[in-house]
C-alpha cells in the first residue's frame, strides 16, 4: 500500500501503534465498509448548535474519521450545561462553545478539518454558512432556526436530520430533499411561543441527548456512505421516551400542500419581515421583536414560567426573574431582556423561556 492509500484507508502514521489503522473496527462493518469510510473522510458535516446533542454528534463525527467538520454555535458554556453537553469541563465555563469544542476535537483526531464559528445561524449569513455540506445535524434548541435550516436545505438540496430532545424522550427525522418530506411536511407553521417544551421549562435527563444523537449520527453515516434508503425508502419520525422505555416509528409523508417543498415557498430564508433586535439606549437591555406578527397567551405562559421563577404579570405583560436573569414579555412575543447589551446571549435567553 502506498503512503497516498494508506492515507486515503484511515491509516495514522506517526501515532502509537505503527501499522494500524484508527478506524480499523469501524470499517470492518459490512455496512461501511473500506470504500464507506473513504466516503466519510472526503465529506463535510455541518453542525448547528453545540449543546447536548450538538457536541455529542461533534466527537461521534470527529472520531469516525469525517473529514471536515464545521460548528456553529453563538453561547457560551454555562455551569448548568455541565449536566449534560459532554465536551466540556468546568474550566471550559463563560467561553464560546464553539472555540471550546473545536480545541478539544483537535486533540481528540488532529486528521479532521475543523472549523469553528461562533456565530448566530440567521438569514443574512445560513445560506454561506450550510451550502457545500454534504449533510447537516441539527443541535439546536429552537423551531425558528429549524425552519431556516430546511429552507437553505430545500433551495440547495442538501441533505440534514432533525433531532430534539426535551424531558425524558427526544425525536429525529431524516431529511433528503426532493427524496423524502421536508421539515414543514411535518411541522407546516411556526407554533406561537410559550406553546413548546423547552429544556428550561421541562428540563432533562442527561441520557437522552446521546442517545438521540446517536441515532442522528447513525442517519449521517448512511446518507454520508450512500447507504441511506438501501434497505427501506419509508421516511420515519423515530421517538423514544428513555424513562419509559419506549421506541415508536412513525411514518411521514410528503405534503402535496406543504409551504416548502410543494409550493417552493422559503418563508424563513427569504422573510422580508426579519425578527428586530434593538439594544435599547440609556438602558442594560437587548430588545427583540420577532419577524412574524402573533398573539401570546400570557396566561399560559406565565403558567410554565411560575415553577422556575418569579412571574409578575398584567393583562398586557409579564415579568419573569430567575437567578440573574430579568425578562419582559409582551403579548405580541416582543421582550426585553435585561442586564445585557450581547445580542446573541439575547436571543439564547428569548429561546429558552419563550421557545421560539
Amino acid at each position: 500500500m502506498s503512503p497516498e492509500e494508506g492515507k486515503a484507508a484511515g491509516a495514522q502514521p506517526g501515532l502509537p501503534g505503527r501499522g494500524q489503522d484508527r478506524y480499523c473496527r469501524q470499517s470492518l462493518l459490512p455496512e461501511i465498509g473500506a470504500e464507506g469510510q473513504r466516503r466519510l473522510s472526503g465529506s463535510r458535516a455541518v453542525i448547528v448548535g453545540l449543546g447536548a446533542m450538538g457536541s455529542f454528534v461533534a466527537t461521534t463525527l470527529v472520531r469516525a474519521g469525517i473529514g471536515e467538520v464545521v460548528l456553529i454555535d453563538r453561547d457560551l458554556v454555562e455551569l448548568h450545561n455541565l449536566q449534560r453537553q459532554i465536551l466540556y469541563s468546568e474550566d471550559d465555563l463563560n467561553r464560546p462553545k464553539a472555540v471550546a469544542a473545536a480545541e478539544i476535537l483537535q486533540k481528540i483526531n488532529s486528521s479532521v478539518r475543523i472549523d469553528a464559528q461562533t456565530k448566530d445561524l440567521n438569514v443574512t449569513n445560513a445560506e454561506k454558512l450550510l451550502t457545500g455540506a454534504d449533510v447537516i445535524l441539527d443541535g439546536t434548541d429552537n423551531l425558528q432556526t429549524r425552519f431556516l435550516i430546511n429552507d437553505v436545505c430545500v433551495k440547495h438540496h442538501i441533505p440534514w436530520i432533525y433531532a430534539g430532545a426535551v424531558g425524558t424522550g427526544g425525536m429525529v427525522m431524516p431529511i433528503l430533499p426532493g427524496k423524502t418530506p421536508c421539515f414543514r411536511c411535518l411541522v407546516p407553521e411556526l407554533p406561537g411561543p410559550g406553546m413548546l417544551q423547552t429544556c428550561d421549562i421541562a428540563g432533562i435527563l442527561n441520557t437522552v441527548p446521546t442517545f438521540i444523537a446517536s441515532i442522528e449520527c447513525t442517519l449521517a453515516f448512511q446518507i454520508l456512505t450512500g447507504r441511506f434508503g438501501a434497505d427501506d425508502e419509508t421516511t420515519y419520525l423515530v421517538h423514544a421516551d428513555l424513562w419509559r422505555q419506549t421506541f415508536d416509528r412513525m411514518v411521514v409523508g410528503r405534503r402535496a400542500d406543504c409551504p416548502c417543498c410543494g409550493k417552493g415557498r422559503m418563508d424563513f430564508l427569504d422573510a422580508t419581515s426579519r425578527e428586530m433586535i434593538t439594544s435599547l439606549c440609556g438602558r442594560d437591555a437587548i430588545q427583540i421583536t420577532p419577524a412574524a406578527a402573533m398573539e401570546i397567551s400570557l396566561e399560559e405562559l406565565e403558567a410554565r414560567l411560575s415553577r422556575l421563577g418569579d412571574v409578575q404579570g398584567t393583562r398586557y405583560m409579564l415579568i419573569f426573574r430567575s437567578g440573574t436573569e430579568e425578562i419582559t414579555i409582551f403579548r405580541d412575543g416582543r421582550a426585553i431582556i435585561q442586564g445585557t447589551r450581547d445580542e446573541a446571549k439575547a436571543r439564547s435567553i428569548y429561546a429558552r423561556y419563550i421557545g421560539l
